[in-house]
């Protein structure tokens, strides 16, 4: 069986930036595959492209450049914000603000982001809500162990609330 819209997709790979030869940043083997529903949406739409047509066995080796991936670093996701917002209980976690550190917030919208300490003074946190990737190229190689149909169940789970009532009527609407 190929990788195509609605099949289970386990693969083993190693993620390196900038090039076949750059840092290695996560790998995978066969103890611990990625797993998931191939068109759900939950992986990055290039890397999904690059995979597709590729059968159990197959190895592969692509580079996905930071615009088809994270895109760029977008400097407006830079900001500066009033030391007080991180107060609980009238007193601040210095632990939680140390640069380089990874807070989970809100904005106004109630959406959920992840944001890196860069720099802390008396009145700011100077906060980085871009992708930890964002601006980087990514390579991957690696190779897929196993291809089949997702049944109905990790159908619903991949589509979540994109689903219909009545389910995903064999195939998500992602």
């Amino acid at each position: 069986m190929k990788i195509e819209r609605n099949t289970f997709v386990s693969l083993t790979y190693q993620l390196r930036l900038n090039g076949a030869d750059g840092e290695l940043i996560e790998e995978t083997g066969n103890e611990n595959p990625l797993e998931f529903v191939f068109g759900a949406g939950r992986m990055l739409e290039m890397f999904e492209q690059k995979l597709e047509g590729l059968g159990a066995g197959d190895a592969f080796n692509f580079e996905l450049k930071a615009d088809e991936a994270y895109g760029d670093v977008n400097e407006d996701a830079i900001v500066d914000l009033p030391k007080n917002i991180f107060e609980v209980n009238g007193s601040i976690d210095e632990e939680m603000l140390s640069v380089g550190n990874t807070v989970p917030m809100q904005d106004a919208h109630g959406n959920r982001l992840n944001g890196i300490v860069l720099e802390v003074t008396d009145e700011l946190v100077k906060m980085d809500f871009n992708h930890p990737l964002a601006g980087d190229d990514l390579f991957f190689s690696g190779s897929v162990i196993a291809v089949r149909e997702a049944t109905e169940d990790e159908l619903m789970d991949a589509c979540g609330s994109g689903c219909s009532s009545g389910g995903c009527g064999g195939g998500c609407s992602c």
